[in-house]
């Protein structure tokens, strides 16, 4: 197996204003959105968990996983971008200011009225199609989705349910973007997508704002349990919002002793990764094959990309395997562990944690980044069984296996 997972650590230079990059994503900013996700009646915090059992195997001292299948019930993050997206945009539409408002009061008759009928468009591999179908169903709108080549039909299906117009295209996702934003503007709909361009900045500001309430809740709750305070996190990236938006919450509570902050990606589509190695924003192309569908993006949030640039500490290129083994880890837990069911795309942090402490040939790496006996990390999984058949040949039959 020539594919090896690969670091760089963070050589961008630091602003001596940087902490401006994270303004949006403060504490009070992410308990203004979480005020209004809410209102939503399938709104509750999602576990965090607490693997002592894995942290003694692995050589640290704690590892906690924000396990975000249990989310909405929809097995990821996602709505909680899409609630406080949407609900921001109805707000302007009416004139409202959005913390006077909640779902309860967006579905009234005349407040229906007023507002008129919204079509809400967005790209997707799966589950930012269907937090954004499933929050306008809620809100009482339709949605159209665009999935890339090759998506699974069982994520086809969720979206589906939701009563989108959705379907699968035979275009790679950053096309299918495009495509969508073409669409919206076409038919006066809304793009509502969780990555950010020159003139296309403030839904996916909102967006990561609502994906900042998972951290806010992590932080919460590590504190509410009288946990150590984690002095590592691990994040996965696509374009980069859901990083960007942990990033950024945690630089903000943090300041200068943010704790070290390590970005994984697919090595198909690792656009942080060789942004870094290049000191300059590079995009990828092509089919980005990875079973890390939700992380096949390469197209960085620019939005993202500027928190990033001045506060990670290092970026992680990753096989296919390395995701594989985090699913089979967090599924397959030691005694006293709690078993999560974590996707392709949720897994990589655990992975890439596994790997670092356990590959003799990765030492070097794991002494760089400080983790040893006294680690305390935070991983956050982002997705459930997305796809339960990929699910169950990955975690039953060793697809992905480093040994393939």
């Amino acid at each position: 197996m020539n594919r090896k997972l690969r670091m760089v650590l963070n050589g961008f230079p630091k602003e001596e204003d940087r902490g401006r990059y994270v303004e949006i994503l403060s504490q009070k900013e992410v308990q203004r959105a979480r005020r209004f996700v809410s209102s939503f009646p399938e709104y509750q915090e999602t576990p965090l968990v607490n693997l002592e059992g894995l942290a003694s195997r692995i050589g640290v001292a704690n590892v906690y996983v924000k396990d975000e299948s249990f989310r909405f019930g929809l097995n990821s993050f996602k709505a909680l971008g899409g609630a406080w997206a949407m609900g921001n945009f109805l707000a302007d539409k009416l004139h409202r200011n959005i913390d006077e408002l909640t779902l309860e009061e967006l579905l009234k008759p005349e407040t229906k009225e007023a507002i008129g009928d919204v079509t809400f468009y967005t790209a997707t591999d799966g589950n930012q199609g269907r937090a954004v179908a499933w929050v306008a169903q809620k809100l009482g709108q339709k949605s159209v989705v665009y999935m890339p080549e090759g998506s699974s039909a069982a994520r086809l299906n969720n979206i589906l349910a939701c009563g989108s117009d959705a379907s699968i295209t035979q275009m790679n996702y950053n096309d299918a973007v495009r495509y969508a934003n073409e669409m919206a503007q076409k038919n006066n709909g809304i793009i509502v997508q969780d990555t950010a361009w020159e003139g296309y900045t403030e839904v996916p500001t909102h967006i990561m704002q609502g994906y900042g309430i998972m951290a806010l809740e992590a932080l919460e709750q590590i504190r509410a349990q009288n946990l150590p305070e984690p002095t590592h996190i691990f994040l996965q990236a696509g374009v980069g919002s859901m990083a960007g938006a942990c990033q950024g919450f945690f630089a903000s509570v943090y300041q200068d002793a943010c704790p070290v902050t390590i970005v994984v990606e697919p090595d198909e589509a690792n656009c942080y990764y060789q942004s870094a190695a290049q000191q300059t924003l590079v995009n990828i192309s092509g089919d980005m094959r990875t079973i890390m569908v939700g992380l096949a993006c390469g197209e960085p949030n620019i939005i993202s990309f500027d928190i990033m640039k001045h506060w990670s500490s290092a970026f992680l290129s990753l096989p296919d395997y390395v995701s594989g083994d985090g699913m089979r880890v967090l599924g397959n837990p030691l005694p006293g562990d709690t078993r999560i069911v974590s996707g392709e795309s949720g897994a990589p942090p655990t992975g890439a944690l596994y790997h670092l402490m356990t590959d003799p040939e990765l030492a070097s790496v794991r002494a760089s980044l400080g983790l040893d006996e006294h680690a305390r990390v935070l991983l956050f999984s982002t997705e459930g069984d997305t796809d339960p058949d990929r699910y169950r040949d990955i975690v039953w039959n060793g697809a992905f296996s480093r040994f393939d």
